[in-house]
């Protein structure tokens, strides 16, 4: 369950991240928050979920990347699903 302290903590973070100013501030913010293979894994589901919206099959995608079929099968039911956070990163990576 979260908290109220929780989710007073999520805030700060998420606020955190955005005032982050260009990918250099933003690699050295998760280098101290968070471990490598923390950011690896974040990373590697949004390439699963680049690779989906791309329409992938999932072979092809564990094939390229490595992901477990039960990552893969997250990440697809997030971008079927989910607040619609992998759509709107996509749709703006493709527009840079």
């Amino acid at each position: 369950m979260i908290t109220d302290k929780d989710r007073k903590n999520m805030s700060q973070f998420y606020n955190a991240v955005l005032a982050l100013k260009d990918e250099e501030e933003c690699r050295k913010f998760f280098d101290d928050v968070a471990t490598i293979k923390e950011v690896l894994d974040l990373s590697a589901r949004l390439e699963v979920a680049r690779l989906l919206d791309e329409g992938a099959v999932f072979s092809e995608i564990s094939k390229k990347t490595g992901a477990s079929s039960a990552t893969i099968s997250r990440v697809n039911k997030c971008l079927a699903y989910g607040e619609g956070g992998y759509k709107t990163v996509l749709d703006r990576i493709k527009e840079e």
